[in-house]
């Protein structure tokens, strides 16, 4: 798996449900043991994640055969107050990068 990160303590800026949804955004059609890897989460608690998600409608699952393909609802509104009326498109937009923006090497400063 491309781009796993290294292993984090300490606090964050980002929950583990918006790790793992914008994973899902990122691609639709990843295992639970790939979000779990690049999250740096177990197996469980990403199937709890995905639960709770699918739960808030903010994601739906369809199986064909043994793959799950996830549909992320963008324009589904965030949980918390402090954010009323912004979609998670919005976040995602923040989370998400495009394959060229990964795989572009860092521009040297000046």
């Amino acid at each position: 798996m491309v781009g796993v990160p290294e292993a984090h303590t300490g606090w964050t800026f980002i929950t583990s449900h918006a790790r793992v949804l914008a994973t899902i955004a990122d691609n639709p059609n990843v295992r639970i043991r790939d979000i779990a890897a690049r999250c740096r989460l177990t197996e469980r608690a990403v199937a709890r994640i995905i639960s709770d998600l699918e739960q808030g409608g903010y994601l739906s699952r369809t199986r064909d055969g043994r793959i799950n393909t996830y549909r992320i609802e963008p324009d589904k509104a965030l949980r918390h107050p402090a954010e009323a009326g912004l979609p998670v498109a919005a976040l995602l937009s923040l989370l998400v990068q495009d394959e060229t923006e990964r795989t572009r090497k860092p521009v040297a400063p000046q």
